[in-house]
Parts: structure tokens; sequence; C-alpha cells
């Protein structure tokens, strides 16, 4: 796969000496979803900026699509679309005129076949005469999206798209994520939505403190981090774990009804077989057992936790 983001050594230090990146390295392959997680003031938002040329850098390289975005600053700014946090539009304009302006921006001619096309997918073609501040917070939101993907960018930055936006926006706006992977567009996005990038990241990165903590694929880092809970499910209820089971780092359920045993999926034996053995030998009638993986939410939330050690 072809390279289409490469960011290099990348530091950010504002005037009163706050570091907000700190030797960022970053290479985002052409046609990848990559989802970047991080709390609130971790970075994410100060490395979108840095990228698309709003803040500059104190040291380091950003290359897009093979153009420096200093050096080749406009042809790099060509290749990127972006949906920032903040909705910014002119509310006296009309939706149809406000996507055409974008366009025409980056040098694009006009082609009222895409706008409309543009506008139908995110359901903004019945307002397209309306003015923006007759419109929604949901609708604006959509507009926001329309005017990133006007001059048909091959890079697309999402900060934080569906904060505050209704479930049927967010589904909706998933379904075009989906839509511009496979035409070929490379998406980075950030997000509190945890879920989200669970179901649509090809890799999730984890920033913290200005700094990348990890870059992995989904799979693999939910293969490797995770871990799987063994539910022993039990037909009366127990207020602790029974001295012969303690060995095994049981823990008892909320109800009292079950016995949670975590263990590594990766090891070469689990120790399920002598745990249920020894469950059955104290004596304890079970109802069910079940299994549960880790999600990425429960990964993320653990590396954070490291990092704050």
């Amino acid at each position: 796969m072809t390279t289409i983001l490469d960011v290099q050594n990348l530091r950010k230090t504002y005037a009163g000496g706050f570091e907000a990146l700190k030797n960022i390295n970053l290479q985002i392959e052409e046609g990848e979803i990559l989802a970047l997680l991080g709390p609130n003031g971790a970075g994410k938002t100060t490395l979108i900026s840095a990228i698309c040329g709003i803040t500059t850098p104190s040291a380091g390289s950003i290359s897009v699509a093979g153009h420096d975005i200093v050096t080749d600053f406009r042809a790099a700014r060509k290749a990127i679309g972006l949906v920032p946090q903040e909705i910014a539009l002119e509310p006296f304009e009309k939706v149809i005129n406000t996507v055409r302006f974008s366009r025409g921006l980056f040098g694009k001619g006009r082609r009222d076949d895409f706008v409309e096309n543009l506008l139908r997918r995110l359901s903004l073609w019945d307002k397209r005469d309306n003015r923006i501040r007759e419109l929604s917070g949901g609708m604006k939101r959509r507009v926001l999206i329309a005017k990133a993907l006007a001059h048909e960018p091959r890079v697309l930055f999402l900060d934080e798209p569906t904060a505050g936006v209704d479930v049927e926006l967010r589904k909706d706006m998933w379904d075009i994520v989906a839509d511009l992977k496979k035409e070929g567009v490379t998406i980075i996005l950030t997000t509190h939505y945890i879920e989200e990038a669970e179901a649509i990241a090809d890799r999730v990165g984890v920033i913290s403190k200005g700094e990348i903590l990890l870059v992995q694929e989904k799979a693999k880092l939910m293969e490797q981090m995770g871990k799987k809970e063994l539910e022993v499910q039990l037909a009366a209820p127990i207020s602790d774990v029974p001295e012969s089971l303690r060995s095994h780092a049981l823990r008892v359920g909320e109800d009292g009804h079950s016995l949670i045993y975590t263990y590594d999926t990766t090891r070469e034996r689990t120790g399920i077989t002598k745990l249920l053995n020894d469950v059955a030998a104290e004596g304890l009638s079970l109802r069910d057992v079940m299994t549960r993986q880790s999600s990425l939410e429960d990964i993320f939330v653990s590396l954070l936790k490291e990092d704050a050690a």
C-alpha cells in the first residue's frame, strides 16, 4: 500500500512553554480508516490542525499525498478535507452556494451533478435553497461534511464528527464513511464514541499527553491486549470466593450468583478446565457458563492508566 500521510518527529510548543505534541511519528496508508482515540487535551485536535495547516509545527515534517505542508502547502491542502468540531458557517448563505463556494476555493470547476449527488447522499438536497440559519444543528453538521468533500479530497479528517448529533445522523455518517473508503478516500477520525471506532476503523491510534502511545491494527490490538472473561453462573448465591478456589483469582459477580474468571486468550493454557473441575469439587451447582471479549474501550482505558502510572 502507498503511504498518503507521513508525519515525522512532529512537535508543537506554545509560547508559554506548553508542549502540545511531543515527537509524533505517524504513517497512514491510502484508503484506510484510522481512529485516533484520546482524552480531552491529549493533542488530537492539535495534531489535525498541524497536518491541515491551521497551526504551525515547532519542529518535524508532514507530507500529504507526497506534498510537504510547508514548502508545497497549496497542493497538500487540496488533498485534505476537514470536518471540524465547531460549526462555523455563514448563517445567511444558502446550503448549495456554501458547498459550491468551498469547491471553488480549491480551484475545482463547477459540477452541478457532483454537488447534487453529494447533497443527496447527505440528505441535504431538499434543503439546498435554505439558508444555514434555518437548519437544525444536525443539518448544519451535514453541511460541514459536504463542504469538506466538495473539492474531492483524498484524505478526510473528521474531528469529533458525531459529538452532540442524533443517532440517525451518526448512522448516516458512518454509512457515508464506508462508501468513501470504497472509493479510496483515506479517513482519520477522532472520537469519544469508542464503539464507532471499534465498528469501522482499520487501525486504532491512542494519543495521550501529546504522545502517540500506539498505532495498531484493530483486530491485532484486541488479540494482543484483549482479555476474555468466563462467567460461571451459579444456581445459588455466594457471598465470597470459597477458599479452595482462591488460587484462580476469581471475583464474585454483583448479585452473588456468578464467579468471574479473567484469562489471556494467547496463552497455551487458559486454566478453564481446572477451574471448572475445582468448582464442581467444591459442590457448587452451575446454572450456565458464558464468555465475553474485552472491548476496545477496556483496552483504551487500560492504556491510559498505564500512561498515568
